[in-house]
C-alpha cells in the first residue's frame, strides 16, 4: 500500500507560467524525493508600471512517504 503526502509550495518567474512550474517542481525535488505529480492551484501576476513583471503559481505537489521502519505485515514474516 502507498502513502502520498500534499504540500502546497509557490513559485515565480519572471519569464512565464510555465517556467514558474518547472522552478517550483525543481526546487520541492530538491529536498523531497518520489514526486509523483503536482497541481496547479493558482495563477497570479505580479504588476509593475502597467507591465507584467512576475508569473506565480500556487501548486500543491504530491510525493510518496516511505515507512521509518518494517511495516507490521513484515514483522510478522
Amino acid at each position: 500500500m502507498s502513502v502520498a503526502k500534499v504540500i502546497e509550495i509557490i513559485s515565480g518567474s519572471k519569464k512565464s507560467f510555465e517556467d514558474a512550474v518547472n522552478e517550483g517542481l525543481a526546487r520541492a525535488t530538491d529536498s523531497v524525493s518520489d514526486v509523483t505529480g503536482a497541481w496547479i492551484k493558482d495563477q497570479r501576476v505580479i504588476v509593475a508600471n502597467g507591465k507584467v513583471v512576475e508569473y506565480r503559481v500556487v501548486m500543491k505537489v504530491t510525493f510518496l512517504v516511505k515507512p521509518s521502519t518494517p511495516s507490521k505485515a513484515a514483522k510478522k514474516r
